[in-house]
Parts: C-alpha cells; sequence; structure tokens
C-alpha cells in the first residue's frame, strides 16, 4: 500500500513515534492547516497524507511546524544587517539556509519511509560521520 493511501489514529501514531498524543495533535493540526495531511472522523478516521508522499519534501513539514529553515533572529535574512568585522555574517546565515534547503527540499517523505536517501544526502551524512570521527 502506499505511504499516502495509509489511515492512522493519532493514538497510533503517538505511541509509534513515543510522542505525546496532545503534542502530536498540535502538530497535525499544523500539517492540516497547511496541506500536508487531511484528518477523517469517525471509527475508520484518522489522518492520512493529503498528497502522495512523493510531492511532500522534508522541508515542507519542518516549514509546516516550525517555520522558516535556519531562523536567524526571528526576521528575514533581507532585513538582518551586522555591521563592522561582522558585517559578512548575514552571508554566511545565506548559505546556512542555502544548504539547509538543499538537502531538505531533495527529500521526499517517500524516500525518507522507504530508506532510499537521495545518494547526494548519504554522501553528506557520510561526510559528517567522518568528520565526528576526525574530532573526537
Amino acid at each position: 500500500m502506499r505511504l499516502s493511501m495509509v489511515s492512522a489514529k493519532r493514538d497510533q501514531i503517538s505511541a509509534a513515534q513515543n510522542i505525546p498524543s496532545k503534542f502530536l495533535e498540535t502538530i497535525m493540526l499544523e500539517l492540516k492547516h497547511a496541506g500536508i495531511v487531511k484528518s477523517t472522523r469517525g471509527a475508520g478516521g484518522g489522518y492520512a497524507l493529503a498528497r502522495p508522499a512523493a510531492d511532500i519534501s522534508v522541508a515542507d513539514v519542518i516549514r509546516a511546524v516550525d517555520g522558516p529553515l535556519a531562523n536567524v533572529h526571528d526576521t528575514s535574512l533581507a532585513q538582518l544587517a551586522y555591521t563592522g568585522p561582522a558585517e559578512s555574517l548575514r552571508e554566511v546565515w545565506m548559505a546556512v539556509r542555502t544548504s539547509l534547503r538543499s538537502v531538505l527540499e531533495s527529500v521526499s517523505l517517500a524516500e525518507l519511509a522507504s530508506g532510499s536517501l537521495p545518494e547526494r544526502v548519504r554522501t553528506l551524512a557520510e561526510q559528517y560521520e567522518a568528520d565526528v570521527r576526525t574530532y573526537q
């Protein structure tokens, strides 16, 4: 069965992901408002993806729940300004946001669920693990 066709009750998701039910309810409401999930009432009800899992990126989910990727001072990067020696810091934050976006937008929920991540993401994860071993 395709991931987008699966319906699950809040308590099932809560138990499977070890998330408190009330907290999950808030998350699901945010995902519903973003058009990522839909809910159905009744005995056979629950939550299901509102569109195919392959069409939903990890970035879509994070933005729905947390807002902009790599938020800095709760302001847009266009409004962010530093002076003196820190003047270039705005460009650093722009690069961070672009890097996050390039990874999170390239991974769909279908890929995440199947474990078939894009090669670039796997390579970056391997690089991270090598860096951690180097600096320990």
